[in-house]
């Protein structure tokens, strides 16, 4: 891992890079950041191609993500809607729709409540495209980024980093930052050892990476909390705890 603060490279343009935006009963939400992020998209990268992928919505969200994908395609024509089978978790449906592109240089995906930028997300690609590295947004305090968190979630982020480095030996600003770019390689070389199919995955990918030897840049981005957050603050600590300690044990297994 290499913190990386303010350096910025021409991106190169000779790279597939698939964008991913999770979504699950999400439309709603969605709809005002996926304007942005077409609009960003189309501005600055319209080779870019953009999956939304639905993790198993309910019945009634096909139609308005279908709504959506029709008014984001006339901004950014290299948009699709993955909808998965079933519903399984973030991780899952992101590793689906990465799948769909086998040999793509590059595997980004950002969440769907804008909590990011579209601004600063194209920012990452081209950091990645530009170094050849992969890059983590990571959310911290700089002369050039602007934080809003929650006092609680704040200690819960503070908290599950402090159980990442302790359980998982990962030291990272930030694993749950949901803004991730990823060296097609890199992730494919272990692919197949990613099991966490929710919140964990960041986390399990991020053990895995480092323990090939993979490395990654970290980026500080802006980071504003959006209301309606679907983290259950004391289920979800207890889940994502239980993964830690399932990822340790199958790490240590091999």
């Amino acid at each position: 891992m290499r913190f990386v603060e303010g350096m910025m490279p021409n991106a190169s343009d000779d790279a597939t890079t698939i964008l991913v935006t999770p979504v699950w009963n999400d439309s709603r939400r969605l709809e005002p950041y996926g304007r942005e992020l077409a609009a960003e998209l189309s501005r600055r990268r319209s080779d870019i191609r953009w999956i939304i992928a639905d993790d198993g919505s309910r019945s009634d969200e096909k139609p308005r993500l279908e709504a959506l994908l029709a008014e984001y395609r006339e901004t950014h024509a290299n948009t699709t809607l993955h909808l998965a089978t079933s519903h399984r978790g973030k991780g899952a449906v992101v590793r689906e729709a990465w799948g769909l592109a086998p040999d793509a240089a590059w595997l980004a995906f950002v969440d769907a409540d804008g909590s990011v930028s579209a601004a600063d997300m194209l920012d990452l690609i081209d950091h990645a495209r530009g170094t050849g590295h992969s890059a983590l947004g990571v959310r911290v305090r700089t002369e050039k980024t602007h934080i809003e968190e929650g006092l609680l979630r704040g200690l819960r982020h503070r908290g599950f980093l402090a159980a990442v480095r302790l359980i998982i030996g990962v030291r990272s600003a930030d694993t749950q930052c949901g803004a991730k770019v990823l060296r097609g390689p890199d992730f494919r070389s272990v692919a197949n050892k990613l099991c966490e199919p929710g919140w964990a995955f960041d986390a399990e990918l991020l053990a895995e990476l480092h323990a090939a030897g993979h490395a990654w840049d970290e980026v500080p981005v802006n980071w504003i909390e959006k209301g309606q957050s679907r983290i259950r603050p004391w289920a979800d600590s207890f889940n994502m705890l239980a993964a830690l300690l399932r990822i340790r044990r199958r790490m240590r297994s091999r």
